[in-house]
């Protein structure tokens, strides 16, 4: 997995590289700004402590916090769940089994620690055999996806596809989008776009000390507040033709969370997921999004911002399971969840792949949403397995708790818990 993540370098996805430049624990006082943060577009009005707060929440030393708090350091939308919940069976089982990594082999309760877990369940045949929580966490806490945001917002696009909403992938996104036009993304399709092929010039690179577009995109739109995330797709410049390259770029995901937006009929994506997947998966508790400004200017960060229940991730991962349906209703088609998890191009052996905003996984049928520092929702159908895992991975240990913990995954999946 660390050659994948050395070619699509990803801040809000599966990992980061260690060689980046991380984001510093500042020694400023309390009153100031980061001076980082400072000179990169114009004074905010977020409040100094909450940015501060903001720039410093990948850090190892406080993530296990951040990362299920993020509704205190961000204006936030609610993506509300009604009616029928769907019910877990459980058939809870000790995880009688050791897994192997790099010569050694390690039980699960090690395997917990040693990838920095706040929690996890697993279900076999549609049972619960194992569920979790630790770190002061809960049934009840909500975990930022970061992105596995991603695989939502392609199931949502499937979604709209199906409604007609969108009227081929294959359709020019300016079609949908013509403020985009002036861009690299005039002539860049929907198709290729959920391919992460869409060839503009946007290096997912957070070296902060020589900021590029994604590294001040981040600080303005999310530090700061001051700014749109998706608006530099509006002159963004092309680096490749348009579905001849694939590079992971958050900016995709945010033009297409940009294009459910429009074609909502006056919506928004959190009301969007709310109708078409949050309802009809029956979810226990709200999810929500965190912003990039506040009510009536900001949008929904639909490239990482999505927070939720681990239960209700694994209701995502049990309606993928079985091909689009749960508890009897049909959210998205079969043939959008075999399209939007196979590769889109041949898969790499030991690397695995990347679908439609979906990892897949080397020599195996099994796929994953995967969010930054161990954020994990893990599918395998020949298995009828799913795992949810949230995670604080520390930054400089990224590359290695991944690939750990999809060895434990291919393990888990391929136990069977004694009767």
């Amino acid at each position: 997995m660390q050659t994948k993540i050395k070619n699509m370098q990803c801040f809000m996805g599966a990992s980061l590289l260690s060689s980046i430049v991380l984001l510093p624990i500042a020694a400023h006082a309390a009153s100031e700004v980061d001076p980082i943060v400072a000179g990169i577009g114009p004074v905010s009005e977020v409040p100094i402590a909450i940015q501060n707060l903001r720039w410093s929440m990948l850090d190892g030393d406080v993530n296990t916090l951040t990362f299920r708090s993020m509704d205190t350091l961000f204006t936030t939308r609610q993506v509300g769940h009604s009616g029928n919940v769907t019910p877990f069976v459980h058939n809870d089982k000790p995880l009688d089994f050791t897994y192997e990594y790099e010569g050694n082999n390690y039980t699960p309760e090690q395997f917990l620690d040693r990838t920095y877990t706040n929690a996890m369940i697993i279900i076999k045949d549609d049972k619960v055999v194992y569920e979790n929580y630790r770190n002061n966490s809960n049934q009840d806490t909500h975990f930022m996806a970061w992105s596995m945001t991603k695989s939502m917002v392609s199931i949502l696009v499937g979604v709209a596809l199906e409604e007609g909403r969108i009227k081929s992938l294959d359709d020019d996104i300016t079609t949908y989008l013509p403020e985009l036009s002036e861009g690299a993304y005039k002539g860049v399709t929907i198709r290729q776009i959920l391919a992460m092929k869409s060839g503009v010039d946007y290096e997912e690179r957070y070296d902060f000390a020589n900021p590029g577009i994604a590294a001040k995109n981040h600080i303005l739109a999310l530090v700061k507040n001051v700014a749109r995330f998706v608006e530099p797709a509006k002159t963004i410049k092309r680096l490749h033709k348009p579905g001849t390259f694939l590079a992971y770029k958050t900016i995709d995901t945010a033009v297409l969370g940009l294009l459910l937006e429009r074609v909502s009929d006056g919506g928004n994506v959190a009301s969007y997921m709310q109708q078409h997947l949050w309802e009809p998966i029956g979810a226990e508790s709200n999810g929500f999004f965190i912003m990039d400004g506040q009510p009536g200017v900001g949008r929904e960060f639909t490239g990482a911002g999505f927070n939720a229940t681990v239960r209700d991730f694994a209701r995502v991962g049990q309606m993928m399971l079985h091909n689009g349906k749960i508890n009897g209703k049909q959210i998205v088609s079969p043939e959008w969840v075999k399209i939007s998890t196979a590769p889109v191009d041949k898969e790499d052996p030991k690397l695995g792949g990347y679908g439609y905003q979906w990892w897949t996984m080397p020599n195996t049928n099994a796929y994953s949403a995967i969010g930054l520092q161990g954020q994990f929702i893990y599918v395998n159908q020949d298995e009828n397995t799913v795992i949810v895992k949230t995670s604080y991975f520390p930054q400089d240990q990224m590359d290695a708790a991944e690939v750990e913990t999809l060895n434990f995954f291919d393990k888990a999946a391929k136990w069977k818990p004694a009767n």
